[in-house]
């Protein structure tokens, strides 16, 4: 079953024009920031709730996290 609840290396690569390993060490960075709050992390996906908030443009609803 495929959601549009994570976004991976792909999804990442592709949003900001990039390669895919700076594209893993983006997602790494936001999934230590995740996990230090608490959150249970998945490595190389990241939520795109939480990429809405980090990324400028990307949303126009704050969603709290």
């Amino acid at each position: 079953m495929k959601t549009d609840y994570m976004m991976n290396v792909d999804d990442v690569s592709e949003k900001l024009g990039v390669s895919k390993g700076h594209a893993y060490k983006i997602i790494r960075e936001l999934n230590d920031e995740l996990a230090k709050k608490g959150f249970i992390v998945i490595a190389g996906k990241i939520p795109k709730a939480y990429w809405n908030t980090k990324f400028y443009g990307e949303s126009t609803e704050r969603i709290a996290i």
